[in-house]
């Protein structure tokens, strides 16, 4: 158990909670059994037959199962077959789990692991058992639900005596919240849930516990928000006269409503005596660059250097690229044809040339860079900055926690922190995932952005579909302009083919595209020069290639050199060529909902409008074609993050996407429970506000402890 379902102590199991309750003959429905998945179900036996194969030596069980709403096969082989030939009799009744598989283009469960119920145990248990709701736990092939339905039961005794094994547990909520909010005792809760006699029991019990969840973790993000706007800061107004300024009387376009008001809030943040700590989210292609450089310029006119964190040095370059465009002369600081209130804007990257490197940590340490722009090389020892007063980071899920914190201590006091991000966050996984940091949207594109249509492209149903896309593509570059190609793989790297392609057969078509290996942009570029795109100038670029010959690459296609690039997701977060229409995903369905937004995004930055086609192997009606379908459906990020979640567990948006640590989440559901989120963090926000060291509060001091463990301490702490 410890192994497979992570459970090590009792309080791991009874905090392991069920997934849903079946009642007598409910559960999955045998009409509804979805293949592939793991299900249990309670059905009657309606007949079994001994088939025997071989010439008499090989025995085959087939049990018929109903539930009134449809039948269902169960198969044994071999020695197998003994047990369930006395126990399975017509007329039984039983829980049957196992994973659905087609054979004969029947669904059947073979060799289901089973549980017969009610006849061994007289009138009375069958009677118990017709009104009793069964939990489902999440389980896994080494534990099946009921098995840990057993070890909930020994750990909680007899029914009607649960108090005394739950007497000594810790409860967080303090007693005046619980009794104002109307929330159940905590050893009532979990009796409840592991136990319920009603629906309203297992409503009870939920309500409570999503409140355990919810407020521990906004106590953590609370604390850590107190603990932040302790720290001093240099307030960084900018010169009325200055940088700024002259950058803005530059500006061939005026800001968008959005940019300005987003402006407003950072400088009003950058002016106090605290450091900033603000998240900026804004579709691709918002502007949010032009607001983060507005930002640093206001800095650097207040005295101060700003630094901006990129997770590539392909987007490092890129970004030094259209900063030192955007500004000109301004750039240009203390050289020759500079202007006077100009800055030096430096890259520092790890590739770059010793003297190169030299050069640009010495403007650093001596303040003549007010503005620099890098990997994480950025946080090296070795690099001192003269005064560090802005740090922005962009694509904050791609950047190490640890990194953004050793960056702060660059600073003579902590520096500032803007952190951007183009994947959307609805406002409840921002007060959860983000809770330590103030949110700033931008929610409309600039002027002169063109849409997107996006298309999906179902290559095996419809192969046609995929030859008039590349024909689409030759179409746009024969009118000017230039496309992507992604692919989820560089190449080369794939271990056991052989054993992929046996284990493919006999399996359903949704199993066999999954077992292929993702297609690769090395084999994927070579057979489009040979064949569709022949003649076409075809270029590939992936994350092992050296940076020069990566910036080379990046630097040809962007002065349209290139006409299609094939490239994995290197392209992902901030390339920007406006020249490019078009972009074929290639496996689409290997990417996460939210990666293809931002992929997408890549094209249609110009004034002609831009194309997105979905390629994908998946059969129609598959969740993944139903995944696809809904990012070609809509350009709304927000909704298509709402999408994503509702499809992953959220524990994916709090734990491992974000720290590496399980999550802790298990009832709270971070779309639906918008409520519960919000007045959680209002209490949350009170009580430490109140006591701020929680001395009046040692069991929600406890909780907080298991919650944050060492790894989730250090994650919440790095924000």
């Amino acid at each position: 158990m410890a192994d497979h379902l992570d459970l090590h102590t009792v309080g791991d199991l009874l905090h392991h909670y069920p997934r849903r309750y079946a009642e007598r003959g409910e559960l999955t429905r045998l009409s509804d059994l979805p293949l592939d998945e793991h299900v249990t179900v309670v059905a009657q036996v309606a007949d079994a037959r001994v088939h025997t194969f071989n010439g008499g030596r090989g025995r085959r069980l087939e049990v018929t199962i109903t539930d009134g709403s449809g039948r269902l096969q169960l198969v044994f082989f071999g020695k197998g077959v003994h047990k369930p030939r006395t126990e399975l009799q017509p007329g039984t009744r039983a829980m049957f789990a196992g994973k659905v598989s087609v054979f004969n283009r029947k669904r059947q469960l073979a060799h289901p692991e089973y549980k017969t119920l009610g006849a061994e145990s007289g009138a009375e248990a069958v009677e118990a058992f017709a009104h009793q709701l069964l939990p489902l736990y999440p389980a896994c092939k080494q534990m099946e639900s009921w098995q840990i339905q057993q070890a909930v039961d020994t750990v909680l005794g007899p029914a009607g005596h649960e108090e005394t094994a739950l007497a000594g547990l810790v409860d967080p909520l303090p007693e005046s919240l619980r009794e104002g909010r109307g929330l159940a005792t905590l050893p009532e809760a979990l009796r409840k849930i592991h136990r319920p006699r009603t629906k309203a029991d297992i409503a009870m019990a939920r309500d409570r516990l999503k409140w355990d969840e919810a407020f521990v973790l906004q106590v953590a993000l609370a604390r850590r928000r107190r603990a932040d706007a302790q720290l001093p800061a240099v307030p960084r107004k900018p010169a009325p006269d200055g940088l700024l300024a002259a950058f803005d009387a530059r500006l061939p376009f005026t800001l968008t409503e959005g940019q300005r008001r987003v402006s407003e809030e950072i400088f009003a943040d950058l002016a106090t005596e605290h450091p900033m700590h603000r998240l900026l989210q804004g579709e691709v292609g918002s502007g949010k660059t032009m607001v983060a450089l507005r930002a640093m310029l206001g800095v650097v006119d207040a005295g101060g250097q700003a630094a901006m964190l990129a997770p590539t040095e392909v987007l490092a370059q890129q970004h030094h690229r259209s900063i030192t465009e955007m500004m000109g002369e301004l750039a240009e600081g203390g050289m020759l044809g500079g202007a006077e209130q100009g800055t030096k804007v430096v890259l520092l990257t790890g590739s770059m040339g010793a003297a190169a490197r030299r050069q640009a940590l010495l403007d650093l340490v001596t303040g003549e860079a007010g503005i620099v722009i890098g990997t994480h090389a950025l946080i090296e020892d070795k690099v001192q900055f003269h005064d560090l007063g802005l740090v922005v980071v962009d694509e904050q899920h791609r950047f190490g926690v640890e990194q953004r914190d050793a960056l702060r201590s660059k600073g003579k006091q902590p520096p500032h922190l803007l952190v951007m991000t183009a994947t959307p966050i609805p406002r409840t996984v921002a007060m959860t995932v983000f809770g330590d940091l103030e949110t700033s949207v931008l929610d409309q594109l600039p002027s002169g952005r063109s849409p997107i249509a996006s298309h999906v492209v179902p290559a095996k149903d419809k192969p046609h579909f995929l030859a008039r896309a590349w024909e689409r593509v030759r179409e746009e570059v024969a009118a000017g302009h230039q496309a992507y190609v992604v692919c989820p793989r560089i190449g080369d790297d794939i271990g056991d083919e052989e054993d992929e392609s046996k284990a493919a057969k006999d399996k359903s078509p949704e199993d066999e595209a999954e077992k292929r290996p993702p297609l690769a942009v090395v084999d994927v570029a070579e057979q489009l020069t040979k064949g569709p795109l022949r003649d076409l100038r075809v270029e590939v670029l992936h994350g092992r290639m050296q940076p020069e010959a990566k910036d080379e690459v990046m630097r040809r296609f962007a002065a349209g050199e290139v006409d299609v690039l094939v490239a994995t997701t290197v392209i992902e977060v901030g390339v920007n060529v406006p020249n490019a229409t078009v972009m074929v995903i290639m496996d689409a369905d290997r990417f996460g909902v939210s990666q293809l937004h931002q992929l997408r995004g890549r094209v249609g930055r110009g004034s002609a409008a831009g194309l997105c086609l979905l390629v994908t192997e998946m059969p129609e009606g598959s969740p993944a074609r139903a995944r696809l379908g809904a990012v070609a459906a809509t350009l709304d990020g927000f909704e298509l993050s709402r999408i994503d979640l509702e499809q992953r567990r959220e524990g994916d948006v709090l734990g491992q996407a974000q720290s590496g640590v399980r999550s802790s989440l298990r009832v709270l559901a971070v779309i639906d429970d918008e409520e519960v989120i919000a007045a959680a963090r209002e209490e949350a926000t009170a009580v430490v506000a109140a006591d701020p060291e929680l001395a009046g509060y040692p069991e929600l001091r406890t909780a907080l402890d298991a919650l944050l463990d060492k790894e989730r301490e250090e994650f919440l702490d790095k924000g």
